[in-house]
């Protein structure tokens, strides 16, 4: 079977409106992947950088995959939260990408969005906080009925992979 090591590391977000920032990630593959050693899923620390910098976040990522074909390819899926001084934890962002399918050492720079909500739920979310959010995170990386969404861009995450295939040349794949 072919293998799929990705190895790497969440390492920051920019761009936000709000400076104290946590990420929860997971990676979405097709029926044909299995993992072998690692997490399918995680969330960072909260970072509160000074006078509105990046927020670093240096959180590993180590899977491990095999597979029987390439229908599926893995996908990460972000979801950026803002905690504030009382604790509170709001979502500021969903973002997806997909692993890159050549081997070596990537940047990837994951841009984010949120759903815009009407302008009741906008003037709510000025005073209260909270805000919309998707009810099923699916939506995230499939292309479904994301269309139909009015959404707001938000802020990059960044991320640095390496990936490294094995015995994809057996199934007609070059690397």
């Amino acid at each position: 079977m072919a293998e799929l090591h990705i190895i790497g590391q969440i390492v920051g977000a920019s761009g936000f409106p709000h400076s104290t920032l946590f990420c929860k990630w997971g990676v979405h593959t097709g029926g044909a992947w299995r993992l072998l050693c690692g997490l399918r899923e995680g969330q960072t620390q909260v970072d509160s950088p000074q006078n509105g910098e990046m927020a670093f976040w240096s959180h590993p990522i180590d899977l491990h995959y095999t597979t029987k074909g390439l229908q599926g390819w893995p996908k990460l899926h972000l979801q950026v939260w803002n905690q504030d001084s009382f604790g509170r934890c709001q979502l500021v962002g969903y973002g997806y990408c997909h692993v890159p399918s050549s081997p070596g050492h990537h940047r990837l720079h994951c841009v984010t969005w949120k759903p815009l909500g009407s302008w009741q739920e906008q003037l709510a979310q000025t005073f209260v906080g909270g805000g919309p959010q998707l009810r099923t995170p699916d939506l995230i990386y499939s292309c479904a009925d994301r269309y139909r969404l009015h959404t707001v861009a938000m802020g990059t995450v960044e991320l640095e992979l390496g990936v490294i295939l094995r015995h994809f040349d057996r199934y007609g794949v070059e690397t």
